[in-house]
């Protein structure tokens, strides 16, 4: 059972909570503690009267994520069924932060709204697309944020555009330890059949490119200005490197998977060894698009040394 001194909640608090299933990647300990606020509003309290040397963790559907063996410390909050919530209005889409992606492409067609399809493109929810600034298929999510509501670590909530977030390629310069409530986006006045046309062009290009039916996060790493990392990844002859069970994926050089059995710190062990000979090779150093959260386990001494660095 943990120590922590945490404030009532009117949600639920479970301890020691196994999350390593619930990841894409299939891998990962226990958090210290599970919080599954029910609403908004208990959310916020929570937030508000947590003591401020507690550590804090926000999850979403853990697509785009690796747990580390040693679980997460502190608390864990996945958010509920009325984070998910959708709405639309005239060319606009208000989205909670627990909304799939899809979810809101899905709405926005259905409404006749343009120019959110991209979001089909992305597996995560939307507090996830707002952290990383998620894109995909030529859009971004600063393209057509309006404003999202932020929760600071201090319990104030603020309204804040992507320029207040300085919000750039696959970035978010606020806090880690902000979490993210909703958004508004804006999108255009569309036909909904040639929308609906988009996603599943979409629909097809990851199908024939990705190895969507494999236990895998995504892409690893991001884009360096002027390259490709796939292609980088290719020419340094990485293109199916393994570790242990955790290898990368022949179909996309970018995406890491779990063949069966594999463990994070097989997974972070590969991403650092593809780095170093794409490095060695190119010059160029990736950088993790994938998000890497919690403590290796005591043996996993050099990924104990990655995370100071």
């Amino acid at each position: 059972m943990s120590s922590l001194k945490l404030p009532e909640v009117r949600g639920r608090l479970t301890y020691d909570a196994p999350l390593g299933r619930q990841t894409w990647l299939g891998v990962g300990g226990a958090a210290e503690v599970l919080f599954k606020p029910a609403d908004k509003q208990d959310l916020i309290e929570f937030v508000k009267n947590c003591p401020p040397d507690v550590p804090v963790t926000v999850l979403g559907v853990a697509s785009n994520l690796i747990i580390r063996d040693g679980g997460i410390p502190g608390v864990t909050i996945r958010l509920g069924r009325d984070g998910a919530e959708i709405k639309t209005e005239g060319t606009t889409v208000m989205a909670g932060a627990a909304a799939l992606d899809m979810n809101v492409a899905l709405a926005a067609a259905r409404a006749s709204i343009a120019g959110l399809e991209y979001l089909s493109g992305i597996p995560g929810t939307i507090g996830g697309a707002l952290r990383m600034n998620a894109g995909a298929y030529g859009r971004e999510t600063k393209d057509v944020l309006m404003s999202a509501e932020v929760l600071f670590r201090d319990g104030t909530v603020r309204t804040m555009t992507a320029k207040e977030m300085h919000m750039t390629y696959r970035h978010n310069a606020l806090p880690d330890n902000v979490i993210f409530l909703g958004c508004t986006l804006q999108g255009e006045s569309g036909d909904p059949d040639v929308i609906a046309g988009k996603i599943n062009e979409i629909k097809i290009k990851r199908a024939e490119s990705q190895p969507i039916r494999a236990k895998t996060g995504g892409s690893t790493f991001a884009n360096p200005e002027g390259h490709k990392a796939w292609q980088l990844i290719d020419a340094a002859g990485c293109r199916g490197l393994k570790v242990g069970a955790a290898q990368m994926s022949e179909m996309h050089a970018n995406f890491m998977i779990n063949t069966g059995g594999a463990t994070a710190a097989d997974l972070e062990r590969l991403g650092e060894k593809v780095r170093e000979k794409v490095y060695a090779h190119s010059g160029v150093m990736l950088r993790w698009e994938i998000k890497r959260v919690g403590v290796p386990l005591a043996q996993d001494t050099d990924i104990a040394a990655w995370m100071k660095q």
